[in-house]
């Protein structure tokens, strides 16, 4: 792919993004077996995890660990101040035990993987996101029995398991990690791996394009079929997502992070685990059968905005103007 293609493809993405969850609701619900493109998602988000891992200097991760600060303020933000608007808004849907079982797994989970993609695409730092991952996987797998235990009660926590959590800790993060920080060892003495490189650099967006397509195909169906039963979960996950935004500045600026960190920070806030909490909703027993779609419906609603995040938490943190040269 030239230059010029390149571009064109970042000059114009979010229309592409856009155009990918078009193009997914429109064959989900109108070809008939796209469901199946449900086995393709983890196998198309790790690939575009690895570009995005690729994309970063691992040099630069590595200081990104030093960074105290910022990775408090991602561990407080997300463990201490997401639960609390988890549990406001969770009661709006208390009465129903599936939903309520749904929203809880779905929104106390931070996520790990496409939240370093679309922060990275609104100026944030990547870096420090991708450093913070393993630190937001293990806390949630720690902390999220703890919280179902007093949101939902002990039942609930023991139907809950955690091996879909290693698997997708595997598979998304450990893999994809592994490979990238191989692909840029060797590209300092390969050419091949050089080329590597710049083709995952330059296949971002519609990487991004695909995963898109391929989550929302294979999941729109099913939520629609059950739309009735689940429209009283979107105004949960719209109000969660309106929310999170002045908390995670505001968490931001307390802590004192500069502007890419504070993006960062905002993002990981909002967006949440929906497609490695599947598995453990998938897992429930009949009875909490809605759970999973609940959790399906989440993702739905958070790429969506995560397409208007992209656009405007950068209006809302611009990079600060350099000081005019003095004489």
């Amino acid at each position: 792919m030239n230059n010029a293609a390149v571009e064109w493809l970042e000059r114009h993405q979010i229309a592409l993004y856009v155009a990918a969850i078009a193009a997914g609701l429109a064959a989900g619900w109108w070809i008939p077996g796209t469901h199946s493109l449900e086995v393709a998602i983890n196998p198309v988000l790790g690939l575009l995890l690895f570009a995005t891992f690729l994309a970063v200097p691992f040099t630069s991760i590595g200081r990104a660990f030093t960074d105290l600060r910022f990775l408090g303020a991602v561990l407080v933000l997300n463990f201490i101040i997401v639960p609390v608007v988890v549990f406001a808004l969770s009661r709006f849907v208390a009465a129903d035990e599936a939903l309520l079982v749904g929203v809880l797994l779905v929104l106390l989970a931070p996520c790990v993987d496409y939240v370093i993609v679309f922060s990275g695409l609104a100026g944030g730092a990547s870096d420090r996101l991708l450093a913070a991952a393993p630190l937001l996987m293990l806390a949630q797998m720690l902390l999220l029995p703890g919280y179902l235990w007093v949101f939902a009660g002990a039942e609930t926590v023991a139907m809950v398991e955690v091996a879909p959590f290693v698997e997708a800790f595997v598979v998304l993060i450990v893999i994809p990690l592994a490979a990238a920080a191989t692909v840029q060892w060797a590209g300092r003495r390969a050419a091949v791996a050089r080329a590597v490189e710049t083709g995952m650099a330059a296949a971002m967006v519609p990487l991004m394009m695909v995963t898109l397509f391929t989550v929302i195909a294979s999941q729109v169906r099913g939520v629609g079929e059950q739309l009735g039963a689940l429209v009283a979960v979107v105004p949960v996950y719209v109000g969660f997502l309106a929310v999170m935004v002045p908390v995670g500045i505001l968490t931001a600026r307390a802590a004192g992070l500069n502007v890419r960190s504070s993006r960062a920070l905002v993002f990981t806030g909002a967006t949440r685990n929906s497609l490695v909490v599947l598995p453990l909703a998938l897992a429930l027993p009949a009875s909490l059968s809605l759970a999973p779609l609940v959790v399906v419906t989440q993702t739905l609603v958070e790429l969506v905005g995560m397409v208007v995040f992209v656009r405007l938490v950068p209006r809302l943190l611009p990079e600060l103007d350099p000081a005019p040269a003095t004489a």
